[in-house]
């Protein structure tokens, strides 16, 4: 058995081809600027696959890197056989409409399930929830948005959040301020609001705030422009992360970029130019998806480069900790399968969301 390297974790967010690890990838998730790993569909072939990539990964270093994945439910849920299918935040947002207080009970179950079943598989964080207003324009948002009303997206996510913790898994609100009024798609586009900074606080930034009074940890900023705000892309802007977010929000947890290799992050320049912008604007974790040489280029750059303190400390908060079952006992714990059929019932409409089991 090898020992893990005694490594603190790095400010960089990575990924791996397929099912396992192979010796570059291996020597990629050994760089000091490395802190993390992101899962894609394409990591995943059982939960007992799952399971062996995640022991792995996180039998590499000490403390051991931060494992996540995109994993909201509907269209944007990674892992599949052997999971509960997960539905899409729209459905929680009509059953608000139905009746509050059972959809608020409903979004815990859910968050509950999402985190349950993540933890038992050695996955450390989902970027979930999805915070973004529907303002019925932007397809990439769609669906995965709770509601077009603020309060009751506030009143959901605050519910999901709750779920999460009871699962052993912290929160990621994303994408701060709002991505729901933009029709472009950033990771194909150059997305720009025009509104106002008052109309944003108004109405996008209610949910953002509910969750920061209620311990949010994390958020990834939206690869959009706010030009009535700053010129640059929310997650380059440190008017953005610093002024509004962390002063006037007074948000303490952790900032995640959106992915870097995304079109919506071209204007900071190459990947080099684009993390130090990242960075600078006040983001403490980069991410580098589906681009394994821009992921190299990046960590050659970063050589020497020091995560600071604050942000090894935000890591610390959010990395997934005790308490999670394995999936065996999962299926033996009342309260598991209780939500489970709680997520089912949110599903009976569309069978599309049956449960897989």
């Amino acid at each position: 058995m090898s020992t893990a390297h005694q490594l603190p974790l790095g400010s960089v967010m990575v990924d791996i081809a397929g099912h396992s690890i192979d010796a570059a990838e291996r020597k990629r998730l050994l760089h000091p600027a490395v802190g993390g790993i992101i899962l894609f569909s394409r990591n995943f072939e059982s939960v007992q696959q799952l399971i062996a990539l995640t022991e792995e990964i996180h039998s590499l270093r000490q403390p051991p890197l931060l494992i996540t994945v995109d994993h909201e439910g509907g269209r944007v849920q990674r892992f599949r056989e052997g999971f509960t299918a997960l539905p899409p935040m729209r459905e929680l947002g009509t059953a608000w409409d139905n009746d509050p207080g059972e959809a608020r009970n409903l979004a815990r179950e859910t968050g509950y399930v999402l985190a349950s079943e993540l933890r038992a598989c050695g996955v450390d964080l989902s970027f979930t929830p999805v915070l973004d207003v529907d303002f019925g324009n932007s397809s990439v948002i769609g669906n995965r948005a709770f509601h077009n009303d603020p309060n009751a997206i506030s009143e959901l996510a605050v519910a999901l959040m709750h779920g999460l913790r009871d699962g052993h898994m912290s929160a990621v609100g994303k994408h701060f301020p709002g991505h729901g009024h933009v029709r472009a798609d950033s990771h194909h586009d150059i997305p720009v609001d025009q509104r106002s900074y008052d109309d944003i606080e108004r109405c996008d930034l209610v949910p953002f705030r509910r969750l920061i009074d209620n311990g949010l940890a994390a958020i990834m900023p939206a690869h959009v422009v706010y030009p009535q705000v700053d010129m640059k892309p929310a997650g380059f802007s440190e008017i953005w992360l610093k002024d509004i977010l962390r002063r006037r929000l007074a948000f303490d947890g952790m900032i995640f970029s959106d992915d870097l290799s995304m079109e919506g992050a071209r204007t900071a320049g190459g990947v080099v130019e684009r993390a130090h912008a990242a960075f600078g604007a006040g983001c403490d974790m980069v991410l580098v998806c589906n681009d394994a040489s821009a992921a190299e280029r990046l960590l050659a750059a970063l050589n020497g480069f020091v995560t600071p303190a604050t942000t090894h400390a935000r890591i610390a908060r959010i990395h997934g900790r005790g308490g999670a079952e394995s999936p065996a006992r999962l299926l033996h714990d009342s309260r598991y399968l209780s939500a489970v059929e709680a997520v089912r019932r949110i599903g009976s409409r569309d069978g599309d969301l049956a449960l897989v089991r």
